[in-house]
């Protein structure tokens, strides 16, 4: 499955991130019932993940969980 590249402005600082379209889906949906802003979301998801991991593993990781926490409601 071929990435997509979107960029955004974190922190007034833009950057781009690639991930598959699954994921992608996953955080648009998050993003959209959060009522917040994309740019938000992943500004939120950097802030909490460890330097040492790449952001684009971070968002994939968060995505993960969100799908595995919502089958259990």
């Amino acid at each position: 499955m071929p990435l997509v590249k979107r960029s955004l402005s974190l922190h007034g600082h833009r950057t781009s991130l690639a991930l598959e379209p699954e994921f992608w889906h996953v955080v648009d949906e998050a993003a959209r019932s959060r009522k917040m802003a994309l740019a938000a979301l992943i500004a939120e998801i950097d802030d909490t993940r460890d330097p040492e991991d790449a952001l684009s593993s971070s968002v994939r990781v968060w995505a993960l969980n969100r799908v595995l926490s919502d089958s259990k409601n």
